[in-house]
């Protein structure tokens, strides 16, 4: 699953569906520019998503936000 990295809070979000922008389905992003959002891979073993903290309303297993 792609997932969005705030690069500014190093956070992952749910990206939000139906949308082509980088905005993830809680809101939080919607002020950031998307010159600090990326998309990256949730599964990728060892990738950026593994080592960001996953939001807490994206993500049942999530803290923060």
């Amino acid at each position: 699953m792609e997932v969005i990295l705030n690069e500014v809070t190093n956070t992952v979000h749910r990206q939000e569906t139906g949308r082509p922008e980088r905005r993830a389905a809680c809101g939080s992003t919607f002020h950031i520019s998307h010159d600090k959002l990326r998309v990256v891979s949730e599964a990728e073993p060892g990738g950026e998503a593994a080592t960001t903290t996953k939001c807490g309303r994206c993500f049942e297993d999530g803290g923060g936000y």
